[in-house]
């Protein structure tokens, strides 16, 4: 009986596989989804590509920034005294934006072919008095993470610059600045969390 029963779904499947094919609507000839028809399309060229990453975490990176309230941008993890942890003498959140932007500055100055602004001294970049100045500072810096993008060609990608205490190819400098953005990113939501604040990007 059972046989009988699994002969008799198989061959209503296939009387419907066989109607729905002589139908005249088949897969292949289906009209495409709008999401189809509307999907943008993909970056076309290595600046374009660089370029779509740089505006990637510049988005995360000043969301995050712009998050944090006025009054905790320079918290620390060491203030919340957390029994066995290891966060003496950490960057403040407000430390890490200017490090970031500082590092954004010195890795696509070097690309594009600009001069490093005179306020950069150290890893940490300035001090600024007020959130708004180190927001801007940051996405000052992305600003030219942008300019250093549109300098990448296929065939310029692999040209040594001067970096560090030696060289490296432009487009391994143009990505490493993302790559940096993305570690600090990471530790700018940890920094959101502990002060019961939900990252801009994870708000979805």
């Amino acid at each position: 009986m059972k046989h009988l029963r699994a002969l008799f779904l198989l061959a209503v499947l296939t009387f419907a596989v066989g109607a729905y094919a002589q139908g005249g609507t088949h897969p292949a000839t289906a009209s495409p989804t709008p999401h189809a028809q509307t999907a943008p399309a993909g970056p076309s060229s290595l600046a374009e590509i660089v370029d779509r990453q740089v505006s990637q975490y510049e988005k995360n990176v000043v969301g995050a920034a712009e998050a944090m309230p006025e009054d905790k941008f320079n918290f620390s993890p060491s203030s919340l005294n957390i029994p066995n942890a290891e966060y003496k003498d950490v960057r403040t959140f407000a430390q890490l934006i200017t490090h970031t932007a500082a590092a954004n500055f010195y890795f696509w100055t070097t690309v594009a072919g600009e001069k490093l602004p005179d306020n950069i001294k150290g890893p940490n970049g300035p001090e600024f008095k007020t959130k708004a100045e180190a927001i801007q500072f940051l996405k000052d810096s992305f600003a030219v993470g942008h300019r250093a993008a549109k300098t990448l060609t296929s065939e310029n990608a692999g040209e040594q610059l001067p970096f560090f205490r030696g060289t490296q190819a432009r487009l391994f400098i143009a990505s490493g600045a993302v790559i940096h953005d993305a570690d600090e990113y990471g530790q700018m939501i940890e920094y959101l969390r502990m002060n019961g604040i939900v990252p801009p990007a994870s708000r979805h």
